[in-house]
């Protein structure tokens, strides 16, 4: 089956900046993430297709090869990776003046010698979603990501069980071609072998001829107590293989802290909004208030206002890095009561009439009303 357009599998246009395509790829993977689609072999490979397209579009150099020579410029089965069988006039004008003073691209560390570049293999990102909790404690968590391993059935040959991959006739195995024009020579990469020097004859049914399938696979991760919104863990050695040898990449779990349905976080530091009753608040008593490590006292000091806020210290999450702990925001909320009965709207009212012969019983409501009469030059 052809594969589609890596453009039209992000939904971006083809000028699309860096910003747009790492927009579009965020979004389209939380929606077929396999954690996200348990079961769902279509979700998966949807999954897979997006990851695939995201990974060249995001990198410049495979980028630029995609879009001059479509799949072929970036598929490492026809050549060495992103562009690596393209190399185009500058290495061409480049081979020439090597040839004159004796270097050559083996002197580069290019494809000769019949192994083709090599290539470090592409980074990964995973969004990891964890509560508040976790944060503030860590914990350790089980991902499941995509991967390329081996192929079982050719043993990363390329070719089809029983049968090798042969010398290309083209090249002889060098993975590159001279082509003599007057009194330059030229040495290009081989165009039939990409640069491989190898030619496969009967690719496995398996993996087409790559060498390499697409699986997934599992991992621990370890997230310290601390940790905060957008905090990147890196785990060396899990991105994508590389290429031709070369060293895998690695993978960054991204993290997302879920909101909390009691406390909001401001760095190490956590706030609350924590509802009293009026005569509380008027007399004064004790309150229990929920902490990330239990419930607490605070003490209501008589006459409180609505809006006050108390500070407990060393009730906030630990430094990622110090490990010292912030400090825990309470908003104090005066709540009206509701549904009263007969006898407590009577007592209201009788509180009332006692309280109007004496208005600085309430100091912000005169104060607003002095401002009032003020305003209107009474």
């Amino acid at each position: 089956m052809s594969k589609r357009d890596y453009y039209e599998v992000l939904g971006v246009n083809r000028d699309a900046d860096a910003d747009a395509i790492k927009k579009a790829y965020r979004k389209l993977a939380m929606k077929y993430h396999p954690d996200r689609n348990p079961g769902n072999s279509e979700a998966e490979e949807k999954f897979e297709e997006i990851s695939e397209a995201y990974e060249i579009l995001s990198n410049t150099d495979k980028k630029a090869a995609y879009d001059r020579y479509g799949h072929a410029g970036v598929d490492p089965s026809m050549g060495a990776g992103a562009g690596g069988g393209f190399e185009g006039f500058a290495d061409a004008f480049s081979d020439i003046f090597g040839d004159l003073f004796g270097g050559g691209r083996g002197a580069r560390g290019g494809a000769g010698g019949g192994r083709g570049n090599v290539y470090r293999g592409t980074d990964l990102r995973y969004n990891l979603e964890i509560s508040l909790e976790e944060a503030a404690h860590g914990s350790e968590k089980t991902i499941r990501i995509p991967a390329i391993s081996e192929c079982e059935t050719c043993h990363g040959s390329g070719a089809r069980p029983g049968t090798q991959p042969e010398t290309c006739p083209h090249c002889h195995g060098s993975g590159q071609i001279r082509i003599q024009q007057g009194f330059f020579a030229l040495q290009q990469t081989c165009p039939h072998c990409h640069g491989s020097g190898k030619y496969i004859a009967s690719p496995c049914s398996t993996c087409r001829g790559t060498g390499r399938v697409k699986n997934n696979k599992t991992l621990e991760i370890k997230i310290p107590p601390g940790i905060a919104e957008g905090m990147r863990l890196r785990h060396a050695g899990h991105g994508e293989p590389g290429v031709n040898g070369g060293p895998p990449g690695d993978l960054y779990v991204e993290i997302h802290i879920a909101a909390h349905p009691v406390f909001e976080r401001n760095g190490d530091d956590l706030h609350c909004e924590m509802p009293i009753d009026f005569v509380t608040a008027a007399l004064g008593g004790e309150i229990e208030i929920p902490t990330l490590n239990g419930a607490a006292k605070l003490k209501v000091p008589a006459e409180t206002q609505s809006g006050r806020i108390f500070r407990l210290r060393g009730k906030g999450i630990g430094n990622v890095r110090s490990h010292a702990p912030g400090d825990l925001y309470c908003h104090v909320l005066v709540e009206t009561p509701v549904r009263l009965s007969e006898r407590q709207k009577e007592l209201l009212r009788q509180f009332a009439e006692e309280s109007a012969s004496n208005p600085h019983q309430n100091p912000k409501a005169q104060s607003w009303m002095d401002k009032v009469r003020e305003f209107f030059g009474n």
